[in-house]
């Protein structure tokens, strides 16, 4: 916004005297300076290394078990709707010494779960670091169906590279990332991903559309296709995973037989979680320089529903496929309708809702669940039309525990399918 609207904050409506973009924080001292003789002063220049490595954030929750932490900055990949990579820059990696910093900071602090952040966060890349662990190759799906308009950096540690590091830190605190693209998904995440019990097997996996003309006119690099068979190798290397997308309904010169392609996308992978959205044109993006919102709003709107629809009849099913099973929750909280309850999130990431307290039948002593206990809950309720679960507390347990002794695989239900008839 700053950027966007620097000349009618300062000039037209005269709302300020000093307009400050993301990146210029480090010449605050002399942009207030200029303010105090009487003058306007403005910074929106976007930097090309700037990536905040040497601030520390402060947390403003304390209380809270999880945090976030902002590994990379900028986009280049460029979609034909995206107003990110004119308002964040170019792409640039935080060292990966700095975030390490951090991760064992928040560990000190006691978080249990950190949330990798950034705008395109699996193209991570610490070009700090010359050298590559012999364990991970430079390999990305750019051979296998998907490209990109923007040169691919070569060397230095990947993503890959970085989970490995943060994930070591400290076992028992849980690691997320988002939001990431399809492109930039090798083997070597998903194996990890699989293989570290602190890892979460949750994978957002923006679609946006279902239809490849679609996703052509979007620039997202990838066909309906190629999206598909990721999907399958993923669902082959984590049977259990839980995987989350983006769609836009109605994007320019979005026909009803293209957005039928996004609801058969939907009822074929039956995500977990997914952020549905009417499309709204962004200035300066390709697509507002070279198409035309052509779709009506109500056209909009109903197709929204549509896919809201049906990802909802779906997650239903896929909920009551988790009743009778043992998750690991971390309390977040007390929950919103009952102090007697608490809340917290599986390795999925999906809500349960269950007593605060519970009494030990052996000892019969009474234990009550803070926020960053992990306990482990047994799913009893999965409602329509909800994406939260109910259970009942089985005990205290912690990362490690829950891995080794993990109730028997009938108990943790996978449901996925193979895909071969259903790519097309």
């Amino acid at each position: 916004m700053a950027e966007r609207l620097k000349k009618k904050i300062l000039e037209t409506d005269k709302m300020v005297d000093l307009v400050a973009g993301p990146d210029s924080y480090r010449s605050l001292p002399q942009l207030l300076a200029v303010t105090e003789t009487g003058q306007s002063a403005v910074n929106v220049l976007l930097s090309l290394d700037e990536t905040y490595a040497d601030v520390m954030p402060v947390r403003i929750n304390s209380d809270s078990p999880s945090a976030y932490i902002s590994i990379m900055r900028g986009c280049e990949n460029m979609c034909s709707f995206c107003i990110v990579p004119f308002t964040r820059g170019r792409e640039r990696s935080r060292p990966t010494d700095s975030i390490l910093q951090e991760v064992k900071m928040l560990s000190d602090q006691g978080v249990k779960e950190v949330t990798l952040l950034g705008q395109n966060v699996n193209s991570y890349r610490d070009l700090s670091q010359t050298t590559v662990p012999v364990s991970f190759s430079t390999d990305t799906r750019l051979s296998r169906g998907f490209s990109t308009i923007y040169r691919t950096r070569q060397g230095g540690r990947r993503f890959a590279d970085l989970m490995d590091k943060v994930s070591l830190v400290d076992p028992e605190m849980r690691i997320r990332f988002t939001s990431p693209h399809p492109k930039d998904f090798p083997d070597e995440l998903l194996y990890l991903i699989r293989e570290r019990a602190n890892v979460c097997n949750l994978v957002h996996m923006p679609a946006q559309s279902g239809n490849t003309e679609v996703l052509k006119r979007m620039r997202r690099g990838y066909t309906r296709e190629s999206y598909l068979e990721l999907v399958e190798n993923i669902w082959s290397i984590i049977p259990d995973v839980s995987l989350s997308s983006d769609f836009i309904a109605g994007f320019c010169g979005e026909t009803d037989e293209e957005h039928r392609d996004t609801i058969s996308l939907l009822d074929t992978v039956k995500f977990d979680m997914a952020y549905m959205f009417a499309y709204s044109m962004r200035k300066k993006t390709h697509a507002h320089h070279a198409m035309q919102d052509d779709v009506l709003e109500e056209v909009k709107k109903r197709r929204l529903q549509e896919i809201i629809d049906t990802f909802y009849s779906h997650v239903g099913e896929r909920n009551r496929r988790l009743v009778g099973s043992h998750q690991l929750v971390l309390v977040e909280g007390t929950s919103k309708r009952s102090e007697e309850e608490v809340a917290g999130r599986t390795d999925g990431n999906v809500k349960v809702i269950f007593p605060g307290s519970m009494t030990e039948p052996l000892t019969q002593s009474s234990t009550t669940f803070r926020p960053g206990d992990y306990v482990i809950v047994k799913i009893t309720e999965a409602r329509d039309g909800s994406v939260r679960l109910r259970g009942v507390p089985v005990r205290l347990s912690s990362i490690l525990d829950f891995s080794r002794n993990q109730i028997s695989d009938s108990d943790q239900p996978t449901n996925h399918k193979s895909l071969s008839n259903s790519t097309s």
